[in-house]
């Protein structure tokens, strides 16, 4: 940095020496989608997690940057009659941010009402295994399963999972009350959502003092937002155009890494033409995936074939068998039916992947005679009408859950698909311990949904965050839906 004044040299080195210039302790982080309420356990939309995980809300474990489970509110645990029941050990002095003590009442109370028939949890099968939540003692809680299950520690990390009092739960879509290192402040909703460190935190405190998330869902304001200082970081950041030119810029920094975002064309499986197996493999090979990881993606992502992250040790390319085929694409249609076309509805949500990417998969679809009805829709019309309502034939949405083929095995879920054979396969997953047959199940599921082709895959979603240079801890990957801050701070 250049000194513009005329004060002496010893005296400027004096001041240096005597003024240190502290780092700050705030921090704005910018998101495409603002979310719909803050209770990870009511809705299904990523930005929940984006701002409470790990910040406002803890379960029982949780994800590292690296994917691996960790403890959390569980300091450890024991896993008895050969994988069927687990008992949790819990950390001590521990404290909801109203002041409410939390106790393994609190586990049974969340599991419980994650687990009855009218839960609005979003992925309910993730406790579909378990048989009842037992009360050892104050710090100490047993989770009896149906059968034995080698995915529990991996499904408590999700953010549905977190950990609730039942005094503040009711209020938990507006007012979040959880146990960790942040506390809820505000919500102007359109705007930002304010969060500060908790003072009473059980665990390590937090560096910064208080953090803003910014929700700023257009492309060109996003990228006006970064070089006027009034974001800090997006870490995903919705212009990936923009990537080149603030990559040459010292003052950011451009991190590209992986995501668990499975970006896809759903399809409703349930609902006419698209129930017709052929329809939806001319859908499949009408597609081309390079022109829209180009076109939409300015060349960020990589495509998929299968509802899997190439990551994964377990992933298998299938790209090859829904490839490129207009021609393929067309002869299935005339087989089907429909040679003179069909139209579709193609209902879109915000993201530019969706809306970018809609309209080159709308051109695709054209040539091989498939119109389409686009719609764009804000996220929470998405959320009523396509997820909820299954009021759609097709739209393009990310997957950002970790390792979530399961939603597969269940025929209520938006894309209705039902196939008795995965269902099998998952439930038999799910309580497989063994490593190498739990990666051959995984791979045999993947085959199943191509063969059926329930969805048109198109690309794994990169990660591309972009940073003031002196903001660090941040994480590089996405194993799930987060902006963990517990290890962010500003360099000196």
């Amino acid at each position: 940095m250049k000194l513009h004044y005329s004060i002496p040299a010893l005296l400027v080195a004096g001041l240096v020496s005597t003024t240190a210039i502290a780092a700050r302790t705030d921090v704005t982080i910018g998101m495409a989608l603002e979310p719909p309420n803050l209770d990870p356990t009511g809705g299904a939309a990523a930005a929940i997690d984006e701002v409470v995980y790990a910040n406002i809300y803890e379960g029982l474990t949780r994800f590292a940057p690296d994917g691996s489970v960790l403890p959390a509110l569980a300091k450890e645990w024991t896993i008895e009659n050969d994988g069927a029941r687990y008992v949790f050990s819990l950390n001590e002095g521990v404290t909801f941010h109203d002041g409410a003590q939390f106790t393994a009442d609190d586990v049974k109370f969340s599991f419980d009402r994650a687990m009855a028939e009218d839960s609005t949890n979003a992925q309910k099968v993730l406790f579909a295994n378990i048989e009842n939540v037992e009360v050892v003692d104050e710090l100490t809680v047993a989770v009896n399963m149906k059968q034995a299950d080698g995915s529990l520690l991996f499904n408590l990390a999700w953010g549905d999972a977190i950990i609730l009092d039942e005094a503040s739960a009711t209020d938990a879509a507006t007012n979040p009350v959880g146990t960790g290192p942040f506390t809820f402040v505000d919500w102007v909703q359109g705007d930002r959502v304010e969060i500060a460190k908790n003072p009473d935190y059980w665990g390590e405190p937090v560096q910064l003092e208080s953090a803003t998330f910014k929700f700023i869902s257009e492309p060109t304001a996003a990228f006006a937002a970064i070089m006027a200082g009034d974001v800090d970081v997006f870490t995903n950041y919705p212009a990936p155009e923009n990537l080149p030119q603030l990559d040459a810029d010292p003052r950011f920094s451009v991190v590209l890494g992986s995501t668990e975002g499975e970006t896809i064309l759903s399809m409703n499986n349930a609902s006419a033409p698209l129930n017709d197996l052929r329809v939806r493999q001319a859908i499949s090979h009408a597609i081309n995936r390079d022109e829209i990881i180009d076109g939409a993606m300015f060349g960020y992502g990589t495509p998929i074939g299968t509802h899997f992250a190439p990551h994964n040790p377990a992933y298998v390319d299938l790209t090859a068998q829904s490839n490129f085929d207009p021609e393929k694409a067309k002869a299935l249609l005339v087989e089907a039916g429909f040679s003179e076309g069909l139209t579709l509805s193609l209902k879109l949500p915000p993201p530019s992947y969706a809306r970018r990417g809609g309209e080159i998969i709308a051109a695709q679809l054209r040539d091989v005679g498939i119109d389409t009805d686009i719609e764009n829709v804000e996220w929470a019309q998405w959320i009523e009408q396509v997820f909820k309502g299954r009021d759609f034939d097709l739209t393009i949405v990310s997957h950002t859950e970790p390792m979530d083929i399961g939603v597969y095995a269940n025929p209520d879920y938006y894309f209705q698909y039902d196939n008795a054979e995965l269902q099998e396969l998952m439930a038999a997953f799910s309580v497989e311990t063994d490593t190498a047959k739990r990666d051959e199940m995984l791979s045999n599921a993947q085959q199943i949904i191509a063969d059926d082709y329930v969805n048109g895959y198109l690309f794994q979603l990169a990660k591309t965050g972009v940073a003031n240079s002196k903001l660090k801890g941040l994480w590089a990957n996405a194993p799930t839906q987060a902006n963990d801050l517990t290890g962010v701070y500003w360099e000196d």
